[in-house]
């Protein structure tokens, strides 16, 4: 089993959430994160507030902006990693910087509280 985790921008979370319910995937855990990327500086900012402008200097702040993202995580068995990777790829690809980032992580084992499964059987009533 996997862990697929994915950081994507917040106006994409409800039709993403959408998406992944309509393939079979509406089991997750969403939460509200603050990030960046690699993305570059727009050079005639960083330019600016090296010669001292403050327009420019409030716009690069103090330290590298964080901006509001959303970080969706799913535990799925090994054969629908895929699925869902492609399935977050289709909502959220734009084509810009910015569209997100997905990890997928190995997991030793999953167990259901209520019933005590584990496995992949702890991850989906229909197995």
């Amino acid at each position: 089993m996997k862990e697929v985790m994915a950081i994507i921008r917040m106006n994409r979370i409800n039709d993403t959430k959408r998406a992944l319910a309509e393939n079979g995937y509406s089991q997750f855990t969403g939460r509200k994160v603050m990030g960046r990327g690699r993305g570059p500086v727009d050079a005639a900012v960083a330019a600016g507030a090296k010669a001292g402008s403050e327009e420019a200097l409030a716009l690069l702040g103090p330290a590298p902006r964080l901006f509001p993202k959303r970080l969706l995580t799913l535990v799925v068995p090994d054969d629908k990693v895929k699925g869902v990777v492609d399935t977050i790829i289709k909502v959220n690809r734009t084509g810009n910087a910015g569209d997100g980032k997905i990890f997928v992580m190995p997991l030793l084992d999953a167990v259901r509280v209520r019933t005590g499964e584990s496995g992949d059987l702890a991850l989906d009533e229909k197995m």
